[in-house]
């Protein structure tokens, strides 16, 4: 397997609206090891959020290139792409993105169901990441019944479902309180320390980033080395 989880080489980003052009990347090149928790920080619009989107097969660049896990994002058709981001790749948002009329079993359960594991497999593994996470007590209930750092540990549990690769948070923290913030990041450690998981975090907090292996600075699209 490549040392490299992540690479990308030169990317650029332009959105084009009517006739304005806007380049929220300007040639970004970046790799994380394998193994590793690393942070993009930056201010809102500086591209980081933009990053992470062409990192998780979400967006195309407009130009560049992106390895993940040795595969090239940028060379997959649409459904090829869906169907890696599905199995290599989790994902956690500030918001949660949790279903509403959902348990949290459900939510838990629901990637693999996606991904078409046996049913008896998949409800085996949502009960034990439910546990892994602190959230054994809580699987019947639904994410309006849950507390923030509640629904943040669900949302960790999905991203964790079918074995992914690599694990992507968008302000994770940026809706919770710093006492469920710490605990976050407590557990993102415990499940790298544990799991070898790689984690790209991407935020615009002091804490989470002190909290990282290796931390990049993001502005005005263009990404520097800062740890």
């Amino acid at each position: 397997m490549p040392e490299d989880i992540i690479e990308t080489v030169d990317l650029t980003k332009v959105y084009r609206r009517k006739k304005i052009e806007v380049a929220a990347l300007k040639g970004v090149s970046l790799r994380v090891p394998r193994g590793e928790i690393a942070c993009i920080m930056g201010p809102s619009g500086s591209g980081k959020t933009t990053l992470m989107n062409l990192i998780g097969g979400l967006d195309k660049p407009t130009t560049g290139r992106i390895v993940v896990d040795g595969v090239d994002l940028t060379r997959l058709s649409e459904s090829r792409c869906a169907d890696f981001r599905l199995k290599k790749i989790g994902f956690v948002f500030q918001f949660y993105n949790l279903f509403t009329t959902l348990t949290a079993f459900e939510n838990v359960e629901l990637p693999m169901a996606l991904a078409k594991a046996p049913e008896k497999e998949r409800r085996e593994k949502a009960r034990s990441l439910l546990e892994m996470v602190g959230m054994g007590d809580r699987a019947r209930h639904r994410p309006d019944e849950l507390s923030g750092g509640e629904q943040q540990r669900i949302a960790i549990a999905r991203a964790l479902a079918n074995n992914p690769a690599l694990v992507l948070a968008d302000e994770p923290t940026g809706d919770l309180d710093s006492d469920n913030a710490k605990a976050f990041l407590e557990l993102v450690k415990k499940l790298n320390a544990e799991q070898g998981q790689t984690f790209v975090i991407v935020t615009h907090d002091p804490l989470v980033s002190n909290e990282c292996g290796v931390v990049y600075a993001m502005r005005d699209g263009v990404l520097s080395n800062r740890k």
